[in-house]
């Protein structure tokens, strides 16, 4: 029933983004072909593909047979995953009553398992197998575009496609980009910009600005933002479409995106009527006291497992990677040290941690993961141990923070709620409600009197800690998957599912869009001085970004999917956590 649901929500999510493009006609089928998918048997499944010729083999068998004999005709049809069907390589499953990237372990009897870049990889082609066979067995209702691989559904076909996915493709693979031809014209190829901004002087459009080196080999995805779609009121872009998508940040019009000397555009400001606009970057955007040139990995820290959640230590010696099961600590003070010096063992063997925070004195430890329970370590003593646990009715916790005080720490649950611990008496003293999905990150003010928390229903949301209330919610068209608050106040910075960052103004309604990244944002954080901030992603990219207008300071691209990451309180280091079951700690060169 469970993996039934987490099907029916990624039909859902298909459906939301396609059906506003549709005739009423057209809608009134997808609805009614949907009602009939609910209802097909094995039978009709067999007689709906009508695969000819290969009548005795199983179904799976047929579909790859079938490939096989079509492999003469070109490549299969593989169309870009919408983002929220695939788990970011490394991100494990996690059991509980959340959904989307954080709580797809729980589906039949799939094994806690994370997940890798060639399992991506592989589910994509699994899903262009699968489309590709359709189009070729139904050739009346799919239309090819051009020479391209973009393949357009016509409306009435839903009423096959869907009962046809629905049964060769699990519920965290379940989730194709389809473009019915009732959709609005796609972006078109528009001119560059218009005189003012191919004239910019110092103030140079962004890009301009960016270190040498920095574009080498980055391939922006011509994936279009739900959110960019929205302001424009066009269809997304699919892969394939746009022969100059390479050259564009992701969604937007090359009227918006081709700027002086051939770089593309890529930090927006968006008005409170939703009009974007590239930035023009001051002068100093990327130089001056306190931003960074560069940065450079100077240790790498095997830890044997994904690395779900990293954090540092004040003063900068210690670093503590969390992976399944354990939380390792590692002297970086060592050059060249290769093992741990100690090892936490604090969840069962095959749960994962999400989250690791040190209070300030760096004497005592929190950890929170795939577990109902939260774990709090002394440091203190001879041998690390846990002095106490603290007990949510949510089956995981997602993220953590800890008051500036150290008298409160605060747990992102996957039911939605933030319990709030009180760390002296060791009680849980208030939840606040409202997220209706997983909350999935969190921050807090440098004053200690405000909460930030971004979840799985689209939302972020702020919080009166003194009164104990919701202040403000902002929506979005994105499960938000990370966020950081500038310790110096007035920006926050928001890590979205669909591969944007945005950066709003805790009281202006205007804010800013940046796109560098090529898939999901995993994690965030600011410096502490305030003026930048780093983001990374499923697309294996740390990115370095001005505050707030998210000019690009520098850029590394990890081996594998960036899940974590911090900042040393001195902003003279960065560790991340990785896929390939590592974590990385770089230099900051100022």
């Amino acid at each position: 029933m469970h993996k039934q649901t987490e099907i029916a929500k990624r039909l859902n999510a298909i459906l939301a983004q396609i059906m506003p493009f549709l005739s009423q006609e057209h809608q009134q089928q997808v609805a009614q072909a949907v009602e009939r998918a609910k209802q097909v048997t094995m039978t009709e499944l067999n007689a709906i593909i009508g695969v000819r010729g290969l009548p005795n083999l199983p179904l799976t068998q047929q579909l790859q047979a079938q490939h096989l004999s079509h492999a003469a005709h070109g490549p299969p049809v593989q169309l870009p995953p919408h983002p929220s069907g695939l788990q970011p390589p490394g991100i494990p499953p996690v059991t509980g009553s959340g959904s989307g990237l954080l709580a797809l372990g729980a589906l039949g009897s799939q094994t806690h398992l994370p997940v890798k870049d060639e399992k991506n990889h592989h589910d994509l082609e699994h899903r262009g197998r699968l489309l590709h066979s359709w189009a070729q067995t139904h050739p009346g209702q799919t239309t090819r575009h051009g020479g391209s691989r973009l393949v357009l559904f016509s409306a009435p076909s839903f009423r096959e496609l869907f009962p046809f996915l629905l049964q060769h493709t699990d519920a965290h693979l379940l989730s194709v980009s389809v473009a019915a031809p009732a959709l609005r014209t796609p972006l078109s190829i528009a001119g560059s910009y218009p005189t003012p901004f191919a004239m910019m002087g110092h103030h140079e459009m962004n890009g301009g600005l960016t270190s040498p080196g920095v574009y080498a080999g980055l391939h922006i995805s011509p994936q279009m933002s739900a959110a960019a779609a929205a302001a424009y009121g066009r269809s997304p872009m699919v892969r394939g479409f746009d022969p100059h998508t390479h050259m564009r940040a992701p969604g937007l019009p090359a009227s918006l995106t081709s700027i002086s000397g051939g770089k593309p555009a890529y930090s927006f400001h968006v008005s409170a009527d939703g009009q974007m606009q590239p930035v023009p970057f001051p002068p100093d955007a990327l130089i001056g006291p306190g931003i960074p040139r560069h940065a450079r990995q100077i240790n790498t820290l095997s830890h044997g497992e994904v690395v779900c959640a990293v954090t540092i230590s004040n003063p900068t010696r210690h670093v503590y990677t969390g992976g399944k099961g354990c939380v390792k600590i590692w002297d970086i003070s060592q050059p060249g040290s290769k093992s741990p010096v100690s090892q936490l063992d604090c969840l069962n063997r095959d749960n994962y941690i999400r989250s690791c925070k040190l209070l300030p004195d760096g004497r005592t430890l929190i950890v929170g993961g795939e577990a109902s329970t939260l774990t709090i370590w002394d440091l203190a003593s001879q041998t690390p141990r846990i002095k106490a646990e603290l007990t949510s009715s949510a089956p995981a916790c997602y993220a953590l923070a800890i008051s500036p005080d150290a008298k409160v720490c605060f747990s992102c649950c996957s039911d939605g709620n933030i319990a709030v611990w009180d760390l002296h008496n060791q009680t849980l003293v208030r939840q606040f409600q409202g997220h209706t999905d997983g909350a999935s990150c969190i921050d807090i003010s440098h004053d200690g009197t405000k909460l930030w928390t971004g979840g799985l229903d689209n939302t972020v949301r702020s919080w009166d800690l003194r009164e104990g209330r919701q202040l403000q919610q902002h929506d979005f068209t994105s499960q938000i998957f990370s966020l950081g608050y500038c310790p110096t106040g007035e920006w926050l910075a928001v890590g979205m599912e669909s591969s944007n960052v945005e950066v709003l103004h805790h009281s202006k309604p205007d804010k800013y869009q940046l796109h560098l990244h090529e898939s999901c944002v995993l994690s965030l954080k600011f410096a502490y001085c305030g003026k930048w901030f780093v983001s990374t992603g499923k697309d294996n990219l740390l990115n370095a970004w001005r505050t707030p207008y998210g000019a690009s300071i520098f850029q590394s691209k990890e081996s594998s999917s960036v899940l974590s990451c911090d900042i040393s309180t001195d902003d003279k280091y960065i560790v991340t956590g990785s896929g390939d079951k590592k974590a990385t700690v770089y230099e900051v060169i100022y």
